[in-house]
Protein backbone atom coordinates (compact mmCIF):
# COMPACT_ATOMS: atom_id res chain seq x y z
CA UNK A 1 0.00 0.00 0.00
CA UNK A 2 2.10 3.46 -1.24
CA UNK A 3 -0.13 6.10 0.41
CA UNK A 4 0.16 9.08 -2.11
CA UNK A 5 -1.82 6.39 -4.56
CA UNK A 6 -4.46 6.51 -2.10
CA UNK A 7 -6.43 9.58 -2.35
CA UNK A 8 -8.73 8.81 0.82
CA UNK A 9 -5.59 9.09 2.85
CA UNK A 10 -6.31 13.08 2.24
CA UNK A 11 -9.18 13.08 4.56
CA UNK A 12 -7.57 12.24 7.85
CA UNK A 13 -6.09 14.36 10.13
CA UNK A 14 -2.30 14.55 10.62
CA UNK A 15 -0.24 16.74 13.51
CA UNK A 16 2.20 17.82 11.29
CA UNK A 17 4.63 20.13 13.64
CA UNK A 18 4.95 21.47 17.25
CA UNK A 19 3.18 24.93 17.29
CA UNK A 20 6.40 26.31 19.00
CA UNK A 21 8.40 25.97 15.43
CA UNK A 22 5.95 28.65 14.35
CA UNK A 23 6.81 31.48 16.46
CA UNK A 24 9.94 31.94 14.25
CA UNK A 25 8.02 32.73 10.89
CA UNK A 26 6.73 30.58 8.10
CA UNK A 27 7.43 26.88 8.51
CA UNK A 28 7.41 23.84 5.40
CA UNK A 29 6.15 20.91 5.49
CA UNK A 30 5.55 17.86 2.95
CA UNK A 31 2.40 15.72 3.46
CA UNK A 32 1.51 12.71 1.76
CA UNK A 33 3.95 14.21 -1.59
CA UNK A 34 2.22 17.63 -0.96
CA UNK A 35 4.57 21.07 0.00
CA UNK A 36 2.41 22.51 2.95
CA UNK A 37 3.47 26.46 4.23
CA UNK A 38 2.67 26.87 7.84
CA UNK A 39 2.69 30.00 9.56
CA UNK A 40 0.33 31.57 12.41
CA UNK A 41 -2.47 33.87 11.65
CA UNK A 42 -3.09 37.15 13.32
CA UNK A 43 -5.01 35.17 15.99
CA UNK A 44 -1.94 33.10 16.48
CA UNK A 45 -3.82 29.88 14.76
CA UNK A 46 -2.00 27.62 12.53
CA UNK A 47 -2.81 28.12 8.83
CA UNK A 48 -1.36 26.11 5.94
CA UNK A 49 -1.56 26.39 2.03
CA UNK A 50 0.07 24.76 -0.81
CA UNK A 51 3.90 25.52 -0.58
CA UNK A 52 3.58 27.89 -4.31
CA UNK A 53 2.53 30.77 -5.31
CA UNK A 54 0.37 31.15 -8.19
CA UNK A 55 2.30 34.12 -9.98
CA UNK A 56 5.93 32.26 -10.62
CA UNK A 57 5.73 29.53 -7.98
CA UNK A 58 8.09 30.57 -5.33
CA UNK A 59 8.00 28.61 -2.21
CA UNK A 60 5.98 30.65 0.14
CA UNK A 61 7.53 29.36 3.11
CA UNK A 62 10.67 31.50 2.21
CA UNK A 63 8.54 34.38 2.83
CA UNK A 64 7.05 36.37 5.85
CA UNK A 65 4.36 36.68 7.59
CA UNK A 66 2.76 40.28 7.90
CA UNK A 67 -0.46 41.13 9.64
CA UNK A 68 -1.32 37.73 9.64
CA UNK A 69 -0.52 37.03 6.06
CA UNK A 70 1.89 35.42 4.61
CA UNK A 71 3.83 36.97 2.30
CA UNK A 72 5.85 35.34 -1.15
CA UNK A 73 9.45 36.13 -1.58
CA UNK A 74 9.66 36.47 -4.84
CA UNK A 75 7.58 39.65 -5.61
CA UNK A 76 5.49 40.71 -2.03
CA UNK A 77 1.95 39.30 -2.97
CA UNK A 78 0.33 38.32 0.72
CA UNK A 79 -2.02 35.50 1.10
CA UNK A 80 -4.34 34.73 4.06
CA UNK A 81 -5.49 31.53 5.84
CA UNK A 82 -7.78 30.68 3.13
CA UNK A 83 -5.03 31.08 0.37
CA UNK A 84 -6.85 34.52 -1.19
CA UNK A 85 -4.51 36.84 -2.39
CA UNK A 86 -4.75 40.29 -0.35
CA UNK A 87 -2.35 42.11 -1.80
CA UNK A 88 -0.19 42.55 -5.02
CA UNK A 89 2.58 45.50 -4.11
CA UNK A 90 3.12 46.11 -8.03
CA UNK A 91 -0.77 47.43 -8.36
CA UNK A 92 -1.95 50.86 -7.93
CA UNK A 93 -5.70 49.94 -7.51
CA UNK A 94 -7.36 47.32 -5.06
CA UNK A 95 -8.83 45.35 -7.49
CA UNK A 96 -7.16 42.00 -7.29
CA UNK A 97 -8.34 39.31 -9.33
CA UNK A 98 -10.13 36.61 -7.69
CA UNK A 99 -8.32 33.76 -9.42
CA UNK A 100 -5.15 35.23 -7.85
CA UNK A 101 -5.35 32.56 -4.86
CA UNK A 102 -3.64 29.07 -3.88
CA UNK A 103 -4.76 25.98 -2.42
CA UNK A 104 -5.51 26.55 1.25
CA UNK A 105 -6.27 23.59 3.89
CA UNK A 106 -7.58 23.13 7.30
CA UNK A 107 -5.44 23.12 10.02
CA UNK A 108 -6.19 23.32 13.38
CA UNK A 109 -3.85 23.83 17.02
CA UNK A 110 -3.98 20.69 19.44
CA UNK A 111 -2.25 19.16 21.96
CA UNK A 112 0.58 21.21 21.28
CA UNK A 113 1.13 20.58 17.86
CA UNK A 114 -0.38 22.09 14.14
CA UNK A 115 -3.03 19.37 12.10
CA UNK A 116 -3.44 19.59 8.36
CA UNK A 117 -6.41 18.01 6.68
CA UNK A 118 -5.86 17.93 2.95
CA UNK A 119 -9.41 16.99 2.45
CA UNK A 120 -12.75 16.78 3.85
CA UNK A 121 -12.44 15.00 7.24
CA UNK A 122 -13.90 11.70 7.36
CA UNK A 123 -13.12 11.80 11.23
CA UNK A 124 -11.89 14.37 13.85
CA UNK A 125 -9.11 14.46 15.39
CA UNK A 126 -8.79 11.87 18.30
CA UNK A 127 -9.87 12.72 21.59
CA UNK A 128 -7.62 12.42 24.65
CA UNK A 129 -9.30 12.88 28.02
CA UNK A 130 -6.23 13.01 29.90
CA UNK A 131 -5.09 15.77 28.10
CA UNK A 132 -7.75 18.23 29.71
CA UNK A 133 -7.37 16.70 33.14
CA UNK A 134 -5.25 19.19 35.31
CA UNK A 135 -4.25 15.81 37.07
CA UNK A 136 -1.98 14.90 33.97
CA UNK A 137 1.14 16.52 32.84
CA UNK A 138 1.97 16.59 28.95
CA UNK A 139 5.99 15.91 28.01
CA UNK A 140 6.92 16.39 24.53
CA UNK A 141 9.32 13.07 23.35
CA UNK A 142 10.60 13.50 20.38
CA UNK A 143 9.53 14.84 16.43
CA UNK A 144 11.45 13.46 13.98
CA UNK A 145 11.26 11.56 10.50
CA UNK A 146 11.42 7.66 10.46
CA UNK A 147 11.80 5.97 7.05
CA UNK A 148 9.06 3.44 7.50
CA UNK A 149 5.50 3.14 6.40
CA UNK A 150 3.14 4.26 8.54
CA UNK A 151 1.26 1.22 9.30
CA UNK A 152 4.63 -0.41 10.22
CA UNK A 153 4.85 1.52 13.45
CA UNK A 154 1.10 0.99 13.88
CA UNK A 155 0.99 -2.48 13.71
CA UNK A 156 4.52 -2.72 15.97
CA UNK A 157 2.66 -0.39 18.63
CA UNK A 158 0.14 -4.06 19.39
CA UNK A 159 2.76 -6.00 18.47
CA UNK A 160 3.07 -7.84 21.88
CA UNK A 161 5.29 -10.88 20.15
CA UNK A 162 8.34 -8.29 19.62
CA UNK A 163 9.30 -6.56 22.69
CA UNK A 164 10.85 -9.57 24.62
CA UNK A 165 13.33 -9.38 21.63
CA UNK A 166 13.60 -5.56 20.37
CA UNK A 167 13.29 -4.87 23.34
CA UNK A 168 15.52 -6.95 25.45
CA UNK A 169 17.84 -4.32 26.81
CA UNK A 170 15.25 -1.92 28.29
CA UNK A 171 12.03 -3.75 29.25
CA UNK A 172 11.39 -7.15 27.26
CA UNK A 173 11.57 -10.65 29.08
CA UNK A 174 13.49 -12.92 26.26
CA UNK A 175 12.90 -15.92 28.49
CA UNK A 176 9.31 -15.24 28.41
CA UNK A 177 8.81 -15.34 24.44
CA UNK A 178 5.31 -16.15 24.43
CA UNK A 179 3.21 -13.09 24.26
CA UNK A 180 0.23 -12.35 26.58
CA UNK A 181 -3.72 -13.04 25.41
CA UNK A 182 -5.70 -9.89 24.77
CA UNK A 183 -7.99 -9.54 28.19
CA UNK A 184 -10.64 -7.57 25.58
CA UNK A 185 -10.40 -6.92 21.73
CA UNK A 186 -12.86 -4.58 20.37
CA UNK A 187 -13.14 -3.53 16.34
CA UNK A 188 -14.41 0.11 16.33
CA UNK A 189 -15.68 1.38 12.78
CA UNK A 190 -12.51 3.31 11.85
CA UNK A 191 -9.95 1.48 14.64
CA UNK A 192 -9.85 -1.00 17.26
CA UNK A 193 -9.11 -0.84 21.25
CA UNK A 194 -7.07 -3.62 22.76
CA UNK A 195 -6.22 -4.29 26.48
CA UNK A 196 -3.70 -6.55 27.89
CA UNK A 197 -1.25 -6.98 30.70
CA UNK A 198 2.20 -7.63 29.63
CA UNK A 199 5.21 -8.88 32.67
CA UNK A 200 8.03 -6.21 32.22
CA UNK A 201 11.63 -5.89 33.53
CA UNK A 202 12.10 -2.57 35.26
CA UNK A 203 15.73 -1.05 34.73
CA UNK A 204 17.53 1.04 37.24
CA UNK A 205 16.25 4.06 35.15
CA UNK A 206 12.81 2.78 34.72
CA UNK A 207 12.41 1.55 38.45
CA UNK A 208 12.88 5.73 39.00
CA UNK A 209 10.72 6.65 36.82
CA UNK A 210 8.01 4.64 37.62
CA UNK A 211 8.75 4.94 41.61
CA UNK A 212 8.88 1.55 42.36
CA UNK A 213 11.54 -0.70 43.64
CA UNK A 214 11.21 -3.84 42.10
CA UNK A 215 12.70 -5.44 39.12
CA UNK A 216 9.53 -7.27 37.80
CA UNK A 217 6.30 -5.64 37.21
CA UNK A 218 3.72 -5.50 34.79
CA UNK A 219 1.88 -3.58 32.67
CA UNK A 220 -2.13 -3.29 32.65
CA UNK A 221 -2.14 -1.65 28.95
CA UNK A 222 -4.91 -0.18 27.09
CA UNK A 223 -3.91 -0.09 22.96
CA UNK A 224 -6.34 2.61 20.68
CA UNK A 225 -6.13 2.80 17.19
CA UNK A 226 -7.63 5.74 15.43
CA UNK A 227 -7.40 5.38 11.68
CA UNK A 228 -4.73 5.45 9.72
CA UNK A 229 -1.69 6.09 11.95
CA UNK A 230 -2.05 7.15 14.97
CA UNK A 231 -2.18 5.56 18.70
CA UNK A 232 -2.53 6.04 22.30
CA UNK A 233 -1.00 3.33 24.62
CA UNK A 234 -2.69 3.85 27.98
CA UNK A 235 -0.02 2.02 30.99
CA UNK A 236 -1.38 1.63 33.93
CA UNK A 237 0.90 0.32 36.77
CA UNK A 238 0.38 -1.59 40.27
CA UNK A 239 1.14 1.34 42.34
CA UNK A 240 -1.65 3.07 40.29
CA UNK A 241 0.91 5.43 37.81
CA UNK A 242 -0.60 6.48 34.33
CA UNK A 243 1.48 6.42 31.12
CA UNK A 244 -0.22 7.42 28.16
CA UNK A 245 1.48 7.50 25.28
CA UNK A 246 0.60 9.06 21.99
CA UNK A 247 2.36 8.55 18.72
CA UNK A 248 1.88 9.47 15.09
CA UNK A 249 3.12 8.48 12.13
CA UNK A 250 2.43 11.20 9.82
CA UNK A 251 2.83 10.44 6.32
CA UNK A 252 5.47 12.49 4.66
CA UNK A 253 5.63 10.24 1.55
CA UNK A 254 5.64 6.93 0.59
CA UNK A 255 8.74 5.73 2.08
CA UNK A 256 8.98 8.05 5.28
CA UNK A 257 6.77 9.08 8.44
CA UNK A 258 7.10 12.33 10.99
CA UNK A 259 7.35 10.52 14.02
CA UNK A 260 4.88 12.70 16.61
CA UNK A 261 5.29 11.48 20.07
CA UNK A 262 4.24 12.78 23.53
CA UNK A 263 3.13 11.16 26.87
CA UNK A 264 0.55 12.11 29.24
CA UNK A 265 1.36 10.94 33.53
CA UNK A 266 -0.51 11.60 37.02
CA UNK A 267 2.56 12.53 38.06
CA UNK A 268 4.67 15.76 38.83
CA UNK A 269 8.04 17.27 37.79
CA UNK A 270 8.97 17.36 41.32
CA UNK A 271 8.43 13.18 41.62
CA UNK A 272 9.78 12.66 37.99
CA UNK A 273 11.43 14.84 35.83
CA UNK A 274 10.67 15.05 32.65
CA UNK A 275 13.75 14.34 31.30
CA UNK A 276 14.33 11.16 33.41
CA UNK A 277 10.67 10.01 30.94
CA UNK A 278 12.23 10.96 27.98
CA UNK A 279 15.33 9.25 28.21
CA UNK A 280 13.75 6.05 28.94
CA UNK A 281 11.06 6.30 26.23
CA UNK A 282 13.71 7.24 23.68
CA UNK A 283 15.53 4.43 24.25
CA UNK A 284 12.73 2.29 23.56
CA UNK A 285 11.56 3.85 20.29
CA UNK A 286 15.21 3.82 19.26
CA UNK A 287 15.04 0.12 19.10
CA UNK A 288 11.49 0.25 17.24
CA UNK A 289 13.39 2.55 15.18
CA UNK A 290 16.39 0.28 13.91
CA UNK A 291 13.60 -2.85 12.98
CA UNK A 292 11.20 -0.46 11.34
CA UNK A 293 13.71 1.36 9.16
CA UNK A 294 14.79 -2.13 7.51
CA UNK A 295 10.86 -3.32 6.54
CA UNK A 296 8.83 -2.82 3.47
CA UNK A 297 7.49 0.98 3.29
CA UNK A 298 4.73 -0.85 0.96
CA UNK A 299 2.81 -2.79 3.09
CA UNK A 300 0.67 -5.27 1.45
CA UNK A 301 -2.66 -5.46 2.53
CA UNK A 302 -3.58 -8.96 1.42
CA UNK A 303 -2.58 -11.56 4.40
CA UNK A 304 -1.68 -14.06 1.41
CA UNK A 305 1.27 -11.84 1.02
CA UNK A 306 2.65 -12.41 4.22
CA UNK A 307 3.39 -14.98 7.02
CA UNK A 308 1.36 -14.63 10.30
CA UNK A 309 0.66 -15.64 13.71
CA UNK A 310 -2.16 -15.04 16.86
CA UNK A 311 -0.63 -12.36 17.95
CA UNK A 312 -0.50 -10.48 14.31
CA UNK A 313 -4.37 -10.01 14.89
CA UNK A 314 -4.26 -6.42 15.41
CA UNK A 315 -2.31 -5.88 12.26
CA UNK A 316 -4.22 -8.03 10.31
CA UNK A 317 -7.48 -5.95 11.14
CA UNK A 318 -5.62 -2.42 10.30
CA UNK A 319 -5.09 -4.17 7.20
CA UNK A 320 -8.73 -5.81 6.94
CA UNK A 321 -10.40 -2.23 7.78
CA UNK A 322 -7.60 -0.04 5.69
CA UNK A 323 -8.59 -2.50 2.29
CA UNK A 324 -11.85 -1.58 2.92
CA UNK A 325 -11.80 1.66 3.24
CA UNK A 326 -9.91 1.85 -0.22
CA UNK A 327 -12.37 -0.28 -1.58
CA UNK A 328 -15.42 1.73 -0.30
CA UNK A 329 -13.81 4.94 -1.95
CA UNK A 330 -13.36 3.46 -5.14
CA UNK A 331 -14.37 5.70 -7.84
CA UNK A 332 -15.17 8.52 -5.63
CA UNK A 333 -12.11 10.81 -6.83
Amino acid sequence: MLVTQQPVFQRFWYPVMPMSALQSGPQSFELLGQKLALWLDGEGNPAAVRDRCCHRSARLSQGKVIDGCIRCPYHGWSFNRLGNCVKVPQLTHDLIPRTYQVDAYRCEARYGYAWVCLDEPLLPIPEIPEAHDPGFRQIPEFYEVWHCAGLRLMENSFDNAHPHFVHANTFGVEQEPVPPTPDSFQETEFGLRMTYILPVFNSDLQQQNLQMADTRTVRISEGTWYMPFVRTLKITYPNGLIHLIFTAATPINDSSSQIVQFCLRNDTEAEVSADSVVTFDRTVTLEDRTILEGTDYDVPLRASQEQHMASDKPGIVMRHKLAALLKSQEGNY
